[in-house]
């Protein structure tokens, strides 16, 4: 440095000198003078001594050690949930920084203390949060966990990044399970309080008395007034039977005897309205017993058979084979006396006996 400015000066003087004409004298001047000036920079630039060297002094600079990464990872770590015993499984990389403390300051594991303040603060969040919905809170803590703040005892500053949010496998079936169950009982309880309510319709209002059923049917059935009036015995019955009382004596008269109506059904051919056609069953008479069987007297008319059809024997037969294949060999047999006998005794001209009808007090069954 000395050097170039000594070589700068003398440059500038020789420009000086030789523009201005200077006097010969004037030369051997300026180069003393370029001596001193070189003297003077010299000393300016040079260090001051040092009083002690530096390897003796007691610190002496040493090279400065590596920051110490202030990151740790945590895996697989329960974070309670909303519902008890479903924990999720929370995973994140925690970064933190040590913030200044006094002199007198207890030492700190920096470490320690930002997983419990990031584990607190994840903790929070997911315990106000349904298992289902494991995807959704992961956001959540990303956004929570994104932030430097500092932990309770204000030594630490930390965050969380990278993190992970799951519900092991076994739960979230078994959360689906419960959830197909819980969807089965709203849609059964709806059914349930449909049903009910329809009964309580039917039973409160509709069938309430004979008149209401009579009215409703009407509401139902506009054009039809003169089928309500066939039907006001039906209606009775049916508000009777649903309030488990009788029939009013007003509608008595409109109502027929069950046993007579059927007596009369079956040998017009027909049956009532809600009744089950041919559904008329009897106890298979013994096979000793002499009397004519009733319920062959009224099955005969009920199948359009006369005492001179020609296949009432070809009819007879095939019933017995019936009888017979489905392994009541007594009726079978029943049914071939019978027809036999008949058969004997309408050669003899009094074969009309077996399609008698019944007595009125005495209806078949």
């Amino acid at each position: 440095m000395t050097l170039f400015v000594t070589v700068i000066l003398g440059l500038i003087f020789v420009i000086l000198g030789l523009s201005a004409d200077w006097p010969l004298w004037a030369w051997p001047a300026m180069a003393a003078l370029l001596l001193v000036i070189a003297a003077l920079t010299h000393k300016i630039l040079v260090p001051a001594r040092e009083s002690v060297p530096r390897e003796f002094l007691v610190e002496p600079d040493l090279p400065l050690p590596e920051p110490q990464r202030q990151e740790q990872r945590v895996a697989y770590v329960a974070l309670p949930s909303s519902v008890t015993d479903y924990d999720f499984c929370f995973s994140a990389t925690v970064r933190w920084l040590v913030l200044d403390a006094p002199e007198d300051a207890p030492y700190i594991n920096a470490a320690g203390l930002a997983i419990d303040a990031v584990l607190h603060r994840a903790r929070a969040v997911t315990a106000q949060q349904t298992p289902q919905r494991s995807a959704f809170v992961q956001h959540q803590l990303d956004g929570a966990l994104a932030i430097m703040r500092a932990d309770s005892t204000g030594r630490i500053m930390a965050m969380a990044q990278n993190v992970s949010l799951t519900l092991p496998e076994h739960d979230r079936e078994r959360l689906a399970r419960l959830s197909d169950v819980r969807k089965d009982e709203d849609v059964w309880e709806h059914e349930r309080n449909y049903e009910r309510s329809k009964r309580a319709y039917l039973g409160n209002d509709v069938l309430k008395d004979t008149g209401s059923a009579v009215v409703w049917w009407l509401s139902r059935n506009e054009e039809g007034v003169e089928g309500a009036v066939d039907r006001i015995g039906l209606l009775a019955q049916l508000s009777a039977a649903a309030n488990n009382d009788s029939v009013s004596p007003t509608f008595e008269h409109l109502v027929s005897a069950p046993s007579v109506s059927l007596a009369h059904n079956a040998t017009a051919g027909h049956t009532p309205p809600g009744s089950q056609q041919g559904r008329v069953f009897t106890n298979p008479p013994s096979g000793n017993s002499t009397e004519p069987d009733p319920f062959l007297d009224s099955l005969l008319p009920w199948f359009g058979f006369t005492a001179d059809d020609p296949d009432l024997d070809l009819f007879a037969q095939r019933l017995s084979d019936l009888a017979q294949a489905h392994g009541k060999t007594s009726a079978a047999d029943e049914i071939k006396r019978r027809f036999h006998r008949n058969g004997a005794d309408q050669k003899r001209g009094d074969g009309d006996d077996l399609f008698e009808p019944p007595e009125p007090d005495e209806p078949p069954l």
